[in-house]
């Protein structure tokens, strides 16, 4: 039996989206009602709004609880805003040897 204290966040699913590829819901959670829909994930395709998972209620098949996964809307973490740094000292000491000295003539070019 689902604990009564806990959020409830339950979804609907009524009819099936114009392209056949998803489904409509009605989403119940906190005191709100939303209308939305529910797609497959696929591999390499971006995430638009929440990954969640459903699970259809024992007492009413008809309904599913959300276990929300991951939401693409939420914000990076402080700190985390940036891809890591990956450069390490021994790359930035081995610059010149990698990609040569910019400000110095090349050994290739050809004097006129």
């Amino acid at each position: 039996m689902p604990d009564p204290k806990a959020p409830k966040d339950v979804v609907l699913p009524f009819a099936p989206t114009d392209d056949g590829k998803g489904v409509r819901v009605l989403r119940a959670r906190e005191d709100r009602v939303e209308a939305g829909e529910v797609r497959p994930v696929a591999d390499g395709q971006p995430l638009h709004g929440e990954l969640v998972r459903l699970t259809p209620r024992e007492d009413s098949p008809a309904l599913c609880d959300v276990e929300v996964l991951h939401d693409s809307r939420e914000q990076p973490k402080e700190g985390h805003a940036r891809p890591a740094q990956v450069a390490t000292d021994t790359y930035r000491e081995h610059w010149t040897q990698i990609f040569g000295d910019k400000s110095a003539p090349s050994s290739t070019s050809k004097p006129n």
